[in-house]
């Protein structure tokens, strides 16, 4: 009888391991405020999910590295696939490395060069960019008109430029400005990557100030930059009233600078959403079911007046 027992309970263990799901994640880079909070959604979400086990590696934004994780998690026979890709310009390598082992993969928050072409049992999830930068420009231009202008100039920070975000985002800026819907003429008066880093952010916007050019706004492709442009204003005594400041993920650092005055507006991007969709979709993909090739998440504006809503979520 005890050796009936132990047979059982030795093939109950044996098919919950049959049963279990192994999901390989290679993030761009985990030195990110936003993808941290992404991937930290990832983890906790599987951690309360029986027979999930997620691999997640860091790429370090090196694209040579993360092709090879790609390629490692096929050959270690991973069940599913997700990829933040540290460059969207060169993910049909990945999907081609994917295919190529018949393993499932999905894309998340970053939309691949490939998006309308990926083949059988690949995905994207994320948020519609052409709606976060078109969300952003126009509260901008809300806030200047309010403000009473009738003509203004801005700076524009643009994130990586091997990134479709970064891309969609600036010329949503350039859309919504040239649309004549804006109801403020505005002028770019500079345009250059920070390369979505506070730091740079920093030093790009003390360059700027040095030219001592009047501007009245500052739109940014993230809050990180933002706030690194915030830092530079601060640093050089600029009236952070007479400016109008705009950044797009709604995190808490960009929510802090909402509270203290600094930061005007920010369109919430749902890290978690995306992070538990992109799983989602994995883990169907992986059991043979159908899923929808493109998954968005909606981004909202948040502003001062609504800004309570999000101070937990990013």
């Amino acid at each position: 009888m005890r050796k009936l027992l132990l047979g059982v309970a030795l093939s109950a263990l044996m098919t919950g391991m049959a049963h279990a799901e192994k999901i390989g994640v290679s993030m761009a880079l985990f030195d990110d405020n936003f993808l941290t909070v992404l991937r930290n959604g990832m983890v906790e979400q599987a951690k309360g999910m029986k027979g999930v086990e997620l691999q997640v590696e860091d790429a370090q934004n090196d694209v040579a590295k993360q092709l090879d994780q790609i390629k490692n998690f096929a050959a270690s026979g991973v069940d599913a696939i997700i990829v933040n890709p540290v460059d969207t310009s060169a993910t049909q390598a990945m999907s081609d490395a994917a295919k190529a082992a018949n393993i499932p993969l999905v894309y998340v928050n970053r939309q691949p060069i490939n998006v309308d072409t990926l083949p059988d049992k690949q995905a994207f999830v994320a948020s519609n960019e052409e709606e976060s930068g078109t969300l952003e420009t126009k509260e901008v231009c809300r806030l200047l008109k309010e403000a009473g202008k009738t003509e203004a100039a801005a700076y524009v920070m643009q994130g990586e430029l091997s990134n479709q975000a970064a891309v969609q985002r600036t010329k949503d800026i350039h859309d919504v400005i040239g649309s004549g819907d804006c109801g403020v003429k505005i002028t770019i008066i500079a345009e250059q990557t920070a390369n979505w880093s506070r730091d740079q952010a920093q030093n790009l916007m003390t360059n700027w100030l040095s030219t001592n050019t009047p501007f009245d706004a500052l739109i940014s492709n993230n809050d990180e930059m933002a706030i690194g442009a915030i830092q530079a204003m601060k640093a050089a005594n600029v009236d952070m009233k007479k400016v109008v400041v705009a950044g797009v993920d709604a995190t808490q650092d960009a929510l802090a600078a909402m509270q203290a005055g600094d930061l005007d507006a920010t369109v919430f991007q749902d890290a978690a959403g995306q992070g538990a969709g992109a799983l989602d979709a994995a883990l169907k993909l992986a059991k043979g079911e159908k899923v929808e090739k493109k998954v968005y998440i909606p981004f909202k504006l948040v502003t001062p007046a609504n800004m309570a809503e999000y101070m937990k979520k990013n």
